[in-house]
Order: C-alpha cells, then sequence, then structure tokens
C-alpha cells in the first residue's frame, strides 16, 4: 500500500476544494497549483463533485487529485472510476475499512477516536486523518497518543486554521494539515485567485 505522504513529497497542506460547479473547482485547483502545491482533495460534497474531479485532473496535470468524503464502497467505486489519486474518508466502518484495503492508490482513513484508531491501524493504515481535529481533543489528544500508537501518523483536518497550524504540524505525529481556510468563498465568489495563491504558500510553510 504506498503511502499517502509519499504521494505528498513534503507538502504540509492537503487543500480541500468544495466545488459548487466544474468551472470553479478548476479554477480553484489552478490557484493551488500556481502556489506550488502538488496534491489537493476534493471533497464529495456537491453534485458537480465527481465531474470537477475529472475536469482537475484533464486541465491541471501536475496535480494529484483525491477524492474526499467517502462514505461507502458505492462512493470508492466512484471516486476511482472518475480517476481519484487518493482516497480520504471522514470516519471509518467495518465495512468500509475492508473496502478501502482492495484499494490500490494511497488512502487515509479518518478517525476520531482510540477505537476507530486501532480499528484503522488492525486493517493495515499507518497515516490517518484526525477529523474534526480541534473537537476530537487537537494538539493535546495526539500527544497523548503519540507514545501509544507509535506507526501512526496523522493529518488532521476540521478546525485547524492559520493560528494553529504549526501547533499541530510541531508534533512528530502529524505530516501534514488540511483544511478549506485557504479557499474561502468570498475569494472564490470573487475570482480573487491572488489570495488563495497567497494563503496557500503561506498555508503550506512549515
Amino acid at each position: 500500500m504506498k503511502r499517502f505522504s509519499e504521494l505528498m513529497s513534503g507538502q504540509v497542506l492537503l487543500p480541500i476544494i468544495q466545488a459548487c460547479t466544474v468551472n470553479e473547482g478548476v479554477l480553484v485547483a489552478k490557484a493551488m497549483a500556481d502556489a506550488g502545491l502538488n496534491s489537493v482533495e476534493v471533497v464529495l460534497r456537491t453534485p458537480v463533485s465527481l465531474e470537477a474531479l475529472k475536469a482537475i485532473k484533464t486541465e491541471v496535470p501536475t496535480l494529484q487529485v483525491g477524492a474526499g468524503t467517502i462514505l461507502s464502497k458505492q462512493h470508492l467505486d466512484n471516486a476511482m472510476a472518475a480517476g481519484a489519486d487518493f482516497i480520504v474518508t471522514p470516519a471509518v466502518s467495518p465495512t468500509l475499512l475492508n473496502a478501502l484495503k482492495s484499494c490500490e492508490g494511497p488512502v487515509v482513513p479518518g478517525v476520531s477516536t482510540m477505537g476507530e484508531i486501532l480499528a484503522a491501524y488492525e486493517a493495515g493504515f499507518r497515516e490517518l486523518k484526525l477529523f474534526p481535529a480541534t473537537l476530537a481533543g487537537g494538539v493535546k489528544f495526539l500527544n497523548a497518543i503519540s507514545s501509544v500508537f507509535q506507526e501512526v501518523t496523522f493529518c488532521p483536518t476540521g478546525g485547524v486554521n492559520p493560528d494553529n497550524k504549526r501547533e499541530f504540524l510541531a508534533l512528530d505525529n502529524v505530516f501534514a494539515v488540511g483544511g478549506t481556510w485557504v479557499a474561502q468563498k468570498q475569494w472564490i465568489e470573487e475570482g480573487n485567485w491572488p489570495a488563495i495563491i497567497s494563503a496557500c504558500r503561506e498555508a503550506n510553510s512549515a
């Protein structure tokens, strides 16, 4: 199983794209690529998400484009058919973990408790998403469990922002952080792509 951190190639920000239209998704992705990023996550939360994912892969070929908000095998199958380079889930269940094990590309299962971390660990996953990170205990939680799950590293998402992202990244068991703050709705509506480029560059600086 290929590690997601290898795909990131040192990138410490996993930016999230929630596209209302296909063109919007492409323009946001282009801004992120212009900021020097190599990987983005398109969350499957709108009717156009899969089409946006496909379009981004075509229009911005330098990007690795993952699919997020995967909740079922059907979601997983749809994302893989659309060409997703990696898979991210917000949570896990025995059924979903079993489906994820068959995925050839990198997978980052979402967890929020010790039990879910152990379940993902038992399924063979060593890189996980802590979500929602701040509500699940944040920096203190990750620091506390580091000696228990010594082989596991995390990409905290949910509540991560410019004020706390360096606290997360300073932890030995955190390889990246995820979030939407680098592509604010107002910037997208105004076509303020320089703001997105600047925010992505700042966020990706450790």
